[in-house]
């Protein structure tokens, strides 16, 4: 028997966040991956220095690998610090992989970056989202809706 696993993560310290994520794509299901980093990676993470801006993930002979991740090199590193845009592996089960790979093959979805963050345990976690891309007149349907949110709030608050 599998154990559920929760729907929210747990977040202690988020590193770096996909904002533009939200606006671009329609999520569709949400993944917690681990990250396999070197050890000045780690440092420069807990310093706070990562960008997932222009990053993507991707399925490559049945592993998920985080490509243009910019994490980089710890200021106090020596000579092994790392390679700042080196596309690192995620940790993640195989039926999970195989679900990736199905949606990204079959659907033409994409496995879009959300967040980077430590978790309650202090590891490294990439949240990873399926998604698919939003037209243009999405992406101005989801501005009319934000717009209308803060119109409405303020009323509100104006109001009491």
């Amino acid at each position: 028997m599998v154990r559920p696993k929760p729907k929210t993560f747990d977040k202690q310290k988020i590193v770096a966040e996909n904002r533009r994520a939200r606006f671009d794509y329609t999520i569709e299901d949400t993944f917690e991956a681990g990250l396999a980093l070197q050890g000045t990676e780690v440092k420069a993470l807990r310093a706070g220095e990562a960008s997932i801006a222009e990053s993507y993930a991707e399925v490559k002979d049945g592993e998920v690998w985080l490509v243009n991740s910019n994490i980089p090199e710890y200021s106090h590193g020596n000579r092994q610090n790392h390679e700042p845009r080196r596309p690192r592996k995620l940790l993640l089960h195989a039926r999970e992989i195989g679900r990736m790979f199905g949606a990204v093959e079959r659907k033409g979805m994409t496995l879009v970056p959300l967040s980077i963050y430590f978790n309650g345990q202090g590891r490294a976690k990439v949240e990873l989202a399926l998604a698919k891309g939003k037209q243009a007149h999405d992406k101005r349907q989801s501005i009319k809706e934000r717009d209308w949110k803060r119109d409405k709030a303020r009323l509100l608050r104006e109001r009491g």
